[in-house]
C-alpha cells in the first residue's frame, strides 16, 4: 500500500472525527474506524511508518494531530494479531 494514501485516507477519518465536542470520544472513535474497517496490513504499515516516522511526516504530507493521537493511545488494539502456529 501507498503510505501516502493511508496518511491521507487517516486524516479523512480525524477530519470527521475532530468535529466531535468530545475530544476524547473523538480519538477513541478515530482509532475504532481503523479498527474496524482497515485491513490489517493496512494498519500494519500505517504502524511500521509511525515506528520509523513518529512525528507522521512524510514530505510535504503530516498525519493529523487527533490521528496520531489516536493511534499513539491505542496502538495496541490497532497492531494486528498474528496467526499462533
Amino acid at each position: 500500500m501507498d503510505i501516502g494514501n493511508l496518511i491521507r485516507m487517516a486524516n479523512r477519518i480525524g477530519d470527521f472525527f475532530d468535529a466531535m465536542p468530545d475530544r476524547e470520544e473523538a480519538i477513541d472513535n478515530v482509532a475504532g474506524h481503523i479498527r474496524k474497517f482497515w485491513e490489517p496490513r493496512m494498519r500494519a504499515e500505517l504502524l511500521d511508518f509511525l515506528s520509523r516516522q513518529p512525528d507522521g511526516m512524510l514530505g510535504e504530507t503530516r498525519l493529523s494531530p487527533i490521528v496520531l493521537e489516536a493511534v499513539a493511545r491505542h496502538r495496541e488494539a490497532l497492531t494486528p494479531k498474528t496467526a499462533v502456529h
